[in-house]
């Protein structure tokens, strides 16, 4: 598959679950990559995530993740600790994680 298809075959899955709803139909060919990452990481099942690696580098969709799903913590902490494990190949979650989400507050008071 072309990595336009697989884009638009990642948008439909989520436009199926309802990700999108606040957006006209216009709108949703111009979202943002950061955000269909974000999605695809949070709404769908793991074949679609394995099919953000096939269109998008391993270091930007690991960014995504750090940067968008890991600060909020509490609220996906359990996919967090999955997808460390499975996606990213870090052996010990928990203390990954909670030195991510340090860093991160220490961005914010600084």
């Amino acid at each position: 598959m072309l990595k336009k298809e697989v884009k638009q075959n990642l948008l439909d899955q989520l436009k199926k679950e309802h990700c999108f709803w606040s957006f006209n139909e216009s709108s949703m060919q111009q979202i943002p990559d950061d955000v269909l990452i974000e999605k695809v990481l949070v709404y769908l099942d793991l074949p679609d995530i394995d099919k953000l690696f096939t269109i998008f580098s391993f270091k930007k969709v690991k960014r995504v993740w750090l940067e968008q799903l890991v600060p909020q913590q509490d609220y996906y902490h359990s996919l967090n600790r999955f997808l460390a494990w499975w996606y990213f190949g870090i052996k010990n979650p928990d203390t990954y994680l909670k030195a991510m989400n340090t860093r991160h507050l220490n961005k914010w008071l600084q």
